[in-house]
């Protein structure tokens, strides 16, 4: 009977925990895989390792951001995968294939936010993951680097070379605008 209201108790924790931190930890996985499926998976991956090793959390930083790490590793993980590896390159042979558009969809789909963001997301994974948590998740450097288990100058670093890195990207007059942003 004790057993039962433990293990009833752990699973409403969870659910809690599910409901409180789901939403935010999809987005953080699809900034990283760029593919919704996949980032749901992880997901699922990540409340599952929660749910098995919740004893070995210490609370040395927030659940969130014990979350996060969880989920970035995750992501590494699913990035390395020969499994990703072939979806990308069939992928990149589809849209080789299909490139039927329109200058003027060709030029809506890459205005505004969008470019931006397909931009950040071209990024290697260092810099894509320094300024996706800095700018778009709002971290600080020393979350980053307690997130991403590095220096707080290596961030700060990652930082400054993904920003240059994004302004020899887009013209002079995109990167004015994002400077008075």
């Amino acid at each position: 009977m004790a057993s039962e209201y433990i293990e009833w108790t752990a699973k409403e924790q969870l659910k809690g925990v599910m409901d409180e931190h789901g939403e935010y930890l999809i987005r953080l996985a699809y900034l990283y895989v760029k593919d919704w499926a996949a980032a749901e998976d992880i997901v699922q991956e990540v409340f599952i390792t929660y749910y098995q090793k919740a004893a070995q959390f210490q609370q040395r930083a927030s659940l969130k951001t014990y979350l996060s790490k969880i989920t970035i590793n995750k992501c590494h993980d699913h990035l390395r995968s020969w499994k990703n590896r072939r979806s990308i390159f069939t992928e990149s042979l589809g849209q080789l294939i299909s490139r039927n558009q329109t200058p003027e969809e060709a030029v809506e789909q890459l205005s505004g936010q969008a470019a931006l963001m397909k931009k950040v997301l071209s990024l290697p994974i260092h810099y894509r993951e320094a300024i996706l948590l800095y700018y778009y998740q709002e971290f600080t450097t020393k979350e980053i680097s307690q997130l991403l288990g590095c220096s707080e100058n290596t961030v700060k670093t990652r930082l400054r070379r993904a920003k240059n890195l994004l302004k020899d990207k887009m013209d002079a007059r995109e990167w004015e605008g994002l400077l008075d942003e």
